[in-house]
């Protein structure tokens, strides 16, 4: 599974990277919004950062003005990944992008219905988002199976991008079902690591090492 960090925060992708386990980066306009910076800066800047693909979505809602975007955001860097909503409109513009060689991220996917379309239009990620749908009352993970499913049945090559992750169960489910990427808040990623028992025993190990007044080199 790919570990892609939900932020724009350059600080907290920096810090991440430099574990060797960030796979990519995925951006929204709220995020872009929280970081106090200007768009076409921030993703320069964590694209020089992060080798793997760094999402950065278009605020138009019609094809026209949405190729136009896309094409000043492909400008910053080889590894931007277009984000455009699961809408009509979309939708070709994600089958045009992606006729140039751009990745795409399909984004704002609530249905496997939608998914299938998606990766019809060749969407190189499909971005489900699990959170915001255990928010009203439905599994999320039944959707992310139902994709894994159809994508499985017809050979579609679009990696399912798990998002709106809230918790380390979200990450652990998805990986079961057979997600490719998960999309995470730092402090999610930073948590996947943390087990009481690691801690309690690794407390015990240097307990012990020190009553042997032994050092290490």
């Amino acid at each position: 599974m790919k570990f892609f960090v939900d932020t724009a925060d350059i600080k907290e992708i920096k810090e991440l990277n430099d574990l060797g386990l960030l796979d990519g980066v995925t951006t929204n306009p709220s995020l872009i919004l929280k970081s106090g910076g200007k768009i076409a800066e921030v993703t320069k800047q964590i694209c020089d950062i992060v080798e793997g693909p760094v999402s950065a979505e278009v605020t138009a809602t019609e094809y026209s003005e949405m190729m136009k975007e896309a094409k000043v955001l492909a400008k910053i860097a080889d590894n931007v990944c277009i984000k455009v909503p699961l809408t009509f409109d979309g939708l070709k513009a994600c089958k045009a992008i992606r006729s140039e060689g751009r990745m795409v991220n399909v984004t704002l996917c609530f249905s496997a219905n939608q998914a299938l379309l998606a990766a019809k239009a060749g969407a190189s990620f499909i971005s489900p988002f699990i959170g915001r749908i255990d928010d009203i009352g439905i599994d999320g993970m039944e959707l992310i199976s139902e994709i894994r499913t159809i994508y499985d049945n017809y050979d579609f090559k679009t990696e399912i991008l798990a998002a709106s992750i809230r918790t380390v169960n979200h990450v652990k489910q998805a990986a079961l079902i057979g997600a490719d990427v998960v999309t995470v808040p730092p402090a999610t990623l930073k948590a996947l690591v943390k087990h009481p028992l690691t801690d309690k025993g690794l407390e015990q190990f240097l307990a012990d090492w020190a009553k042997t007044g032994q050092k290490i080199g």
